[in-house]
């Protein structure tokens, strides 16, 4: 009992307890630091960053046509398909809408192009637009008179190629060519024609009414296809005659 109450023994028991806060404790707060879990998570974040930047740039790459597309705002043209003989220069004298025998919706921005007499004589030009940011990109009437219904779907399109050089060249060069033929909410009859060429893109819609052959033209080179398609397939499926 005696060796247990010793001051020895105090003095041990003192001399530890004083040279105890002197040991190499610190270390051990630092196993309580959340280390391990924040390690997974900067790869995960680096990850959803990077996955944020490419998404970000396929949608600054991607999405602005298309949003464009559909926001375009159109307008819709009245075609009166004046002979040479009664043409009254740009726009015509008389009321276009009162007098319309087709019509089509045009992109609001684009511009009218001036038919002259002569281009009404020679190949039957009615109308024709352009985007002004791209003057290839365009869309055009042509008509003839004396005609009381459409032939054959291929020798239509022959035929019109007879007075269009651009036509025939880019019909011999295409990749492919596809017909169809529909009807409106009247029973109209229209010929569909799709012609996807090396260097353009054409569609071409042929019907027969008021005894006249009307043919509407939508081109494009194919960059502004691939880019501005839903806009030049819409102004292509506007077009219909107005019959009396």
């Amino acid at each position: 009992m005696a060796t247990i109450f010793s001051p020895s023994a105090l003095l041990s028991s003192t001399s530890t307890a004083a040279t105890t806060p002197k040991s190499p404790l610190p270390p051990q707060p630092k196993t309580h630091l959340p280390i391990p879990p924040k390690k997974p998570f900067l790869p995960n974040l680096t990850t959803t960053l990077a996955a944020t930047a490419l998404a970000t740039t396929i949608l600054t790459t991607s999405t602005p046509p298309s949003l464009a597309d559909s926001l375009t705002t159109y307008r819709l043209y009245y075609g009166t398909a004046a002979s040479a003989a009664n043409y009254g220069g740009f726009g015509g004298n008389s009321d276009k809408k009162a007098s319309a025998e087709y019509i089509y919706e045009v992109p609001d921005g684009w511009k009218e192009k001036l038919v002259t007499k002569i281009q009404k004589g020679t190949n039957g030009t009615d109308s024709e637009f352009f985007n002004p940011k791209k003057k290839t990109e365009k869309v055009y009437l042509t008509f003839l008179d004396g005609f009381r219904k459409l032939a054959p779907k291929d020798s239509v399109l022959n035929n019109l190629a007879l007075s269009d050089v651009d036509l025939q060249d880019l019909i011999a060069t295409a990749d492919n060519v596809s017909s169809e033929e529909r009807k409106d909410d009247k029973g109209q009859v229209y010929y569909v024609y799709e012609i996807d060429g090396v260097g353009a893109h054409s569609l071409i819609s042929v019907t027969c009414a008021n005894n006249k052959i009307y043919a509407h033209f939508v081109k494009a080179p194919t960059p502004e296809w691939n880019r501005d398609q839903e806009t030049l397939r819409h102004i292509h499926e506007s077009f219909k005659t107005v019959v009396g």
